[in-house]
């Protein structure tokens, strides 16, 4: 397990002075690191076929490709660079490394990324419309960090390699392992490889309006909702035939917010968005499938149940309910079942002697049953 020290800020002072907000710098983020993988084991994560990774590369220009990869003789040279996205998916010792940024919503969590670089090896000066944390493994690596700039320009450096160009640093540092640097939206940074590094990489999901708006319309066309149409039954006479005037457009504009104001239909659709998978995990999904009312049975069975690596759960509190959202899928509960989903949601583990207690009720049995036969939650 991994312990999270933000040089002498509580995590509330580090929210409240750097989150979204300036760069900073912590030494010895993790004392006395050690690396829960080497590059062989990124390298044969980056073989397989549902993982996403990328190779890049600086020798005469930018190059980027994208895996699954058989060949990695260009990691002999200097100027390279693996790259391989939710690694905590896949692997249990990495996912450890997770924990401890959970300070942040679980919801805001999305993947962790480990990078190997030869000496000189980056993806050059860039930045990200998310907030990261960056953790040095094994070597060293040379970092730039700018200050928020929300005007700063970006270029393809490669068709899958965006890149900015030259900024003011307010960090340039050396990390050693077991540093970290947290670089928030929009600041521009560049780091290389001073001798072989690891490199290890929490991401942030920030969804933008286009993000979610069109992923609303979709939801709203799959169920066959927002079918309330614009009316004007107090439609008078207007001087110019050609305008459309503010009082049509002010119901307009009702007309489509009228649509996200609905609880029932936003909350769902939010839930199971925000829910929703990027990456591919390692799920096993159980067979034979346990049915609702052998779960009892399969509770005493096992002291605990484990929840798989990447595993993006979140709930929304109503007043009679509780909404259950797993990797895009949502369920309803009663409101009596709040602190136990709750958990569920919070824990990365949970015992069986408390989830037994709720489990008279069917509509729990068959949640939870549903959930374990996925192998969302699993027992080892």
């Amino acid at each position: 397990m991994y312990t999270l020290h933000i040089n002498e800020l509580s995590e509330t002072e580090f929210l409240n002075q750097y989150w979204q907000k300036k760069p900073l710098l912590i030494k010895a983020g993790f004392k006395d690191f050690a690396d829960p993988l080497d590059a062989e084991e990124l390298a044969g994560l980056a073989m397989e076929e549902s993982i996403e990774s990328r190779m890049v590369t600086n020798h005469d220009g930018w190059q980027c490709e994208n895996g699954p990869f058989e060949d990695f003789s260009v990691l002999a040279n200097d100027h390279a660079t693996l790259l391989v996205q939710a690694v905590d998916h896949w692997h249990p010792e990495a996912a450890q490394l997770v924990e401890p940024f959970r300070f942040i919503p679980n919801w805001r969590i999305d993947d962790l990324m480990v990078s190997y670089s030869t000496p000189g090896g980056g993806v050059g000066p860039h930045l990200d419309q998310y907030d990261v944390f960056i953790i040095q493994g094994s070597g060293k690596r040379h970092w730039r960090v700018g200050n928020v700039d929300k005007n700063i320009k970006q270029f393809s450096a490669d068709k899958a390699l965006l890149q900015v160009g030259e900024f003011e640093a307010v960090i340039d540092v050396v990390l050693e392992p077991g540093d970290i640097l947290y670089i928030p939206p929009s600041a521009p940074h560049e780091g290389y490889a001073v001798e072989p590094a690891i490199n290890y990489s929490v991401g942030f999901r920030a969804p933008n309006q286009t993000d979610l708006l069109t992923a609303f319309a979709d939801h709203l066309i799959d169920l066959d909702l927002g079918q309330a149409r614009y009316s004007d039954a107090d439609l008078n006479i207007q001087q110019s035939r050609g305008e459309l005037t503010l009082p049509d457009i002010t119901k307009l504009r009702h007309l489509m917010i009228d649509a996200i104001k609905d609880d029932n239909t936003f909350l769902r659709f939010i839930a199971e968005q925000l829910s929703e998978p990027k990456h591919d995990k390692d799920l096993l999904p159980l067979e034979p499938k346990l049915e609702p009312n052998e779960l009892a049975d399969f509770l005493r069975e096992y002291p605990v149940i484990y929840k798989a690596g990447g595993l993006r759960s979140i709930y929304i509190a109503q007043k009679d309910s509780v909404l259950l959202a797993v990797e895009g899928h949502s369920f309803n509960l009663p409101s009596k079942h709040l602190s136990i989903i709750a958990a569920l949601c919070d824990q990365q583990y949970q015992y069986t002697e408390q989830l037994l207690a709720h489990s008279d009720c069917l509509l729990f049995r068959q949640t939870l049953s549903t959930l374990i036969n996925e192998g969302y939650w699993y027992a080892d």
